[in-house]
This record gives C-alpha cells, structure tokens and sequence, in this order.
C-alpha cells in the first residue's frame, strides 16, 4: 500500500515551493494529489496544477457521488470559498506514493478516512514575521490585491494551526524553513526513510 505524504503549514511558510521541488524529485516518483476549490483562481495559477476551481454546482455533483473525502468552507472578505478533497484515481492507486498540500484540519480527516498508518505528515514552519512578509510581497503582484483577505488568512492560521490542534493531530516532527535547500533534503531524506 502507497503512503500519503500529507504537506502541511501556515500560508506563507513556503510549502507550495516545497511542494513543487518534491513532485519535480523524479526518483521520489511521488503523485501529485489536486485538491478542489471554488475560490478564484490566481494569477499565475493553472487550472488543474494548483487546484481544480470549480463552481458550486460541480461541488454538488461531487457531493451527490460521494466522492468527496473532506470538505472546507471558508466565510472570507468575497464571500464563502470552499476547498475539498476528492477521492479521484490518483487516491485510489495504491501501487504508488501520493504527495498532497493542505490544512491539518484535511489532514486529520484524511487520516480517519484512509487510516494514519497511510498518511504522512509533513509539517512545514516558519517565523511568523518572516511568513507575514512574504504573502504581502504576493498579494502586491496581483492585479487586483486582497489585503483584507490576506490579514484574515493570517490570523485563521492563528487558529488553525495551534499547538492544541498539532498535538491533538498527532504530530511531532516540523521542518523548518529558513533555508529551502536544507528543508526539502530534509523531507526528502525522511520519505526514503519510509520506502526503505
């Protein structure tokens, strides 16, 4: 059975980058899990690479199937965007290794989903001033900034990602990073560790 490597931090610590170094390890041959949203979609972003971005009306679709795994609704500055986790082919290949990207909340119900001894985490952190910064210096390259969104993001972390939760979650190892080379050999090395 293929694990799950679940990745995980507060907005801004870096993990989208992480994310995108470990799928491009070919040796690792992980596979990239989609997740689904109904947020818009960024500058810079693909449908299908980041996110699915659907409408409402495919999130009931997938509601009526049962495929959806974990749902999450966010109430923000424009309006309520929701991500979500679809059991999709790529989920149900147990031949393989999966990477993800999420929240610890999506961590946790996948974990009850498919068992913890199948996920993996991965819990990426970062200074808080350090995370701050960088979103700020990523909304001002939009077109249009989400300032308000952007606080509000920052202070559900807060929330989200509380040492309450991490414990209750089960994790004890985090990857610092303050040096991007050194946190993905890190992670890297801890994945090998897994397969061997």
């Amino acid at each position: 059975m293929g694990h799950i490597f679940y990745l995980m931090g507060k907005s801004s610590s870096g993990k989208d980058t992480i994310y995108r170094k470990l799928l491009a390890r070919e040796e690792l041959g992980l596979k990239r899990v989609v997740p689904y949203t109904t947020r818009p979609i960024r500058e810079g972003e693909e449908h299908g690479k980041e996110y699915f971005f659907i409408d409402e009306k495919e999130v009931e679709e997938l509601s009526a199937k049962g495929a959806i795994i974990e749902l999450r609704a966010y109430h923000t500055c424009h309006g309520i965007w929701k991500y979500m986790t679809v059991n999709d082919a790529v989920l149900q290949d147990e031949s393989s290794d999966c990477l993800m990207i999420g929240t610890l909340e999506a961590y946790t119900k996948m974990c009850e989903y498919f068992g913890y001894e199948k996920i993996v985490p991965i819990m990426v952190v970062l200074d808080d001033g350090v995370r701050l910064q960088r979103a700020l210096n990523r909304e001002r390259k939009q077109e249009k900034p989400k300032y308000e969104e952007l606080c509000r993001r920052f202070l559900a972390d807060a929330q989200d990602f509380s040492e309450e939760k991490i414990k209750e979650a089960g994790i004890e190892t985090f990857y610092e990073n303050h040096d991007l080379h050194q946190c993905v050999n890190e992670i890297v090395a801890m994945i090998r560790s897994k397969r061997a």
